[in-house]
């Protein structure tokens, strides 16, 4: 457990946000390794169907990882101000309502994957692997929703290091049943995509044995066994916003992704591999961004203002460091990157595309890492209406210039167009956020 009440803020902050840093990366590992692979031992058709496949997927997870993450800075206040009936109250209700709605998203999943695909515009000579690969994941949903329920229980009490070895553990166990099976037994997608249920599970399985073990704050008693009305009611509020708020960007790339099936079979393998490559870069932004929440969202349940702010400002500098880093780390390595995800006759013509995307990007990730932190401000203050509305201004912009550009333009218009999508987004929320600030100074003062 981190108290971050009292401490350095930079300590706090580096020290939680290293564990989701590297849990991140491992949990993109599943779909990353999972795309190497269908590319460079089934071929292009299975990379493609991976990545029409990942927006799908991600609407599904990040809709649940929204709901937990709005569970979690409840969880946080109420460890901040020492309630701990009320932490595990919090947390029954969230692990109970929310297995509940991953078995319904399971259900819907595989009845409507079909008119998704097709809504998708999904070539016909891929339409039937992709099918087979989506309709397995959705079956990992419940999985899904149990590990990222029990983290976020561990993160709310600062420990975001335990939930980073199951993870570890999970996606090592995944790649390894990959290489195995596809490239040494010549399995196809089908096992592609379960490999990747199980190792889900795993993780799951893990993090619940560790949690009733080791964590009597959060192990709820026979009796707290219960959906508590009230606290669900506090936890749709955050947890559904924030739900809401994380499905709008998968939303976005669904249509985004309609726009980049009409562009060929190698842009849009071109493209799974730059989104993976962008989800890579993107994870340390939005771990520091949840280590802000965190730390914001306990120093408020102790009404620790000046601690707020000095946290807020440490958590943008560090935003900014990653930044520097992240942009020149791509600039120099986007062809040997993009390699790794495709071999055979027309791989230079998908690495050309794919790192003509990532040199324009590596200057541009210095704005979502400026969005990020101010998202991670505005949870921590409770303010998740804004988050959604930010999230919603950065996609609508995004989704709207890319139909406008990537006819013209390629793939770099969809790079245009994410730019033009943050910056919208800064111009509302910004202001917003210095006045927050300047009135948390003058409350503390």
């Amino acid at each position: 457990m981190r108290d971050m009440t009292k401490g350095s803020a930079f300590e706090h902050l580096w020290k939680y946000a290293l564990p989701l840093i590297l849990g991140n990366w491992f949990q993109l590992g599943y779909n990353a390794v999972d795309s190497m692979i269908a590319g460079r031992f089934i071929g292009k058709d299975a990379l493609a169907a991976v990545g029409i496949a990942a927006p799908v997927m991600n609407l599904v997870i990040l809709s649940i990882t929204g709901l937990c993450l709005g569970a979690g800075v409840l969880m946080s206040n109420f460890f901040g101000a020492k309630d701990f009936a009320s932490l595990r109250a919090q947390f029954s209700t969230t692990l109970l309502s929310g297995m509940a709605l991953s078995l319904l998203v399971t259900l819907l999943g595989m009845i409507f994957a079909l008119p998704i695909m097709k809504a998708l515009s999904v070539p016909a000579s891929i339409l039937d692997i992709t099918l087979t690969y989506v309709r397995i994941t959705f079956l990992g949903a419940p999985f899904t929703f149990l590990y990222n329920a029990l983290a976020a229980a561990l993160k709310s009490i600062g420990d975001s290091k335990t939930p980073l070895k199951f993870l570890m553990f999970a996606s090592i166990l995944n790649g390894i049943l990959d290489i195995i099976f596809i490239g040494f037994l010549g399995f196809g997608i089908v096992c592609s995509a379960t490999t990747t249920v199980v190792a889900e599970a795993v993780s799951a399985l893990l993090a619940g044995i560790y949690l009733i073990k080791n964590i009597p704050q959060l192990r709820p008693h026979k009796k707290e066994w219960r959906i508590d009305k009230s606290l669900l009611v506090q936890t749709v509020k955050y947890g559904g916003v924030t739900a809401l708020q994380q499905s709008v960007q998968p939303i976005g790339k669904l249509l985004i992704q309609g726009q980049v099936n009409a562009l060929g079979v190698d842009v849009i393998a071109a493209f799974n591999a730059v989104t993976k490559v962008d989800a890579f870069a993107f994870v340390p932004q939005q771990s520091i961004a949840q280590a802000i929440t965190t730390y914001i969202a306990q120093n408020r349940g102790a009404k620790q203002e000046k601690r707020i702010r000095h946290g807020f400002a440490v958590g943008m500098v560090m935003e900014t460091c990653y930044w520097i880093f992240i942009g020149c780390l791509t600039m120099l390595f986007k062809k040997p990157i993009m390699s790794l995800f495709v071999t055979g006759e027309t791989a230079n013509n998908i690495i050309g595309i794919g790192a003509h995307y990532l040199a324009l990007m590596a200057w541009f990730y210095l704005l979502p890492a400026m969005t990020n932190g101010v998202q991670g401000f505005f949870r921590g203050i409770g303010k998740l209406k804004l988050t959604l509305l930010g999230t919603s201004i950065q996609v609508s912009g995004r989704v709207i210039f890319t139909f406008i550009l990537a006819p013209h333009l390629g793939i770099a218009g969809i790079a245009y167009a994410c730019v033009i999508g943050w910056v919208c987004m800064l111009l509302v929320q910004v202001p917003i956020c210095l006045y927050d600030l300047h009135r948390l100074n003058r409350r503390s003062n």
